[in-house]
């Protein structure tokens, strides 16, 4: 017993010739690097995502805030409410009333100037004309405010929003001199002396700088702010834009500071009075950046600051359940049938191939096909969320009948051999026991074709639903529009205050898209059956 000698010393294995070891050797090493290349692929795709969100994240940032600049107003009743406090939708509708007090507050502020025409029109195009609309109605809802003074808030113009949040030209600070002082100046132009025998180097080095190109300087001098005109030595030639007047021979408490614009005003929506006025009311703590709440809260809007998302929120929501009530229903009825109850010919055949082959035809066939049956032959409106509706569930339909068939397909075909076996019709079989333990897979099926059509645009466009609506549906009946839509809409606006807005809606749409495919996930999980 003793002297057994092992098999696997007596008799070399067959992995011990050096051939074999060296194939052995090529096979691990070929599923280490296919592993690595399913790594590699995995960790692309999450970089890409991880990109694209970061990028629409900082492009929407902007968008959930704005500023509002804040008046003390007296609310005459003979401006705001000529005919009488008893009619509040009369006080909210009279926005020419309320727009007189904003641009008087405005001509109190800065009455420099204010004798020139446009002059004044710069002044007022602070405020659009319809950011009165919230004072307005806040006005409606207090009308005991009526005669007093309160303190309102106004939004303020989305091109100066943007350029608070560091949008429409770059731009460099500088801090001068604390020694300067006015001195007066042929053609009414205000000059500064440096005291502190620099001569301003600081500035001349900057606009000498061959790195950056600076066509336009604003100085800040005090509570004031002018516009460089030339240099003469030690003499800043200034025009002023903003804040008191100063005198001759007057000195300048504090430090002098130099704005530098990188964008010449000819080449920017906004003036170099409107950036002064603008930077003046925000160093005096008159504009606040606050919550941008109407970003969900309010309708479309033909002026940035003042539009919202809230009719194509609605909107989606009445469309996808009019997309749920109809392709639901008829796709898993459907699916029971072709998997239970129809018998196995050439027309069953025909009709899977059809589904299989409708999955996979582009979506603005679908808006084709609405747009012929549903609008012109029937005659049903435009732009409603009934008709959206249709059109997404014949979209997605076929996507609803494949997933249900499968789940149906999975149940084990012995739990039918059973209950046919204790006397179960073939009904009850289906609806009491198959149905039941397919319907994880069903709901999954399900959740993932909503996800489909909550992100289709082309269709909808075909039939209509890219109309301005700027007020929130009441039903599906209502004219209205969807977040996909209004995404494309914003996005082909001409003015920079939409990219930050089409990117928040961006955002919105995709965490209603992760929350559903979150749902199928965790619903599949939960009520899965192992076999």
């Amino acid at each position: 017993m003793t002297d057994r000698v092992s098999s696997y010393d007596a008799v070399p294995g067959a992995f011990a010739h050096p051939e074999a070891l060296r194939r052995l050797k090529q096979r691990h090493a070929a599923e280490r690097r296919f592993r690595l290349y399913g790594l590699t692929a995995i960790g692309v795709s999450i970089l890409a995502l991880l990109i694209l969100l970061a990028t629409i994240s900082l492009q929407a940032r902007s968008a959930f805030t704005r500023h509002v600049i804040a008046f003390d107003l007296t609310l005459d009743a003979a401006q705001i409410a000529p005919d009488g406090i008893e009619r509040p939708e009369l006080i909210a509708s009279n926005l020419s009333g309320f727009n007189q007090l904003v641009q008087q507050a405005l001509r109190d502020r800065f009455p420099h100037y204010t004798d020139q025409l446009a002059l004044r029109r710069e002044l007022y195009g602070l405020v659009p004309r319809l950011g009165v609309l919230s004072m307005a109605r806040e006005v409606r809802d207090h009308p005991e405010w009526i005669g007093s003074q309160r303190r309102l808030r106004v939004v303020l113009s989305d091109d100066l929003d943007l350029f608070l949040k560091g949008g429409i030209t770059g731009r460099a600070s500088l801090s001068l001199t604390g020694q300067a002082t006015f001195i007066s100046l042929e053609n009414e132009d205000i000059g500064l002396r440096d005291g502190s025998g620099q001569a301003f180097e600081s500035l001349k080095t900057a606009l000498a700088s061959p790195s950056a190109a600076w066509p336009t300087v604003l100085i800040r001098a005090q509570d004031s702010w002018f516009k460089l005109i030339g240099q003469e030595g030690e003499v800043l030639r200034l025009h002023h834009l903003a804040g008191p007047l100063p005198a001759a021979g007057q000195p300048v408490p504090g430090f002098v500071t130099a704005l530098l614009l990188a964008t010449p005003e000819a080449n920017r929506t906004i003036t170099d009075h409107q950036v002064a006025w603008t930077l003046l009311l925000q160093g005096q703590g008159a504009i606040d950046r606050v919550l941008n709440l109407s970003l969900l809260t309010h309708a479309d809007s033909t002026y940035p600051e003042l539009a919202g998302a809230a009719a194509a929120l609605f909107g989606s929501v009445f469309t996808m359940l009019v997309t749920a009530l109809f392709a639901l229903p008829v796709g898993i009825l459907a699916a029971l049938y072709l998997e239970e109850f129809a018998p196995r010919n050439r027309l069953t055949g025909l009709i899977e191939v059809n589904i299989n082959n409708l999955a996979a035809v582009p979506s603005i066939i679908f808006g084709l096909l609405g747009a012929a049956v549903l609008l012109k032959t029937l005659g049903l409106p435009r732009s409603v969320p009934f008709v959206g509706g249709l059109v997404l569930g014949l979209l997605v339909l076929p996507t609803v009948i494949i997933a249900s068939r499968a789940a149906l397909r999975a149940v084990p075909q012995t739990v039918r051999t059973a209950a046919l076996g204790l006397g179960a019709s073939k009904m009850q079989t289906v609806f009491h026991h198959t149905l039941p333990l397919a319907m994880p897979g069903i709901t999954t099926g399900a959740i993932i074709a909503m996800a489909r059509a909550l992100g289709e645009t082309a269709p909808l466009l075909l039939i209509g639903m890219v109309a301005f609506v700027n007020d929130v549906p009441s039903g599906p009946g209502d004219e209205s529009t969807v977040l996909p839509v209004l995404i494309y809409k914003w996005f082909s606006g001409a003015e920079r205050a939409w990219e930050p807005m089409t990117s928040a809606v961006i955002l919105v749409l995709l965490c209603i898209l992760i929350l559903m495919n979150l749902a199928a996930v965790l619903t599949r999980r939960h009520f899965e059956k192992k076999w």
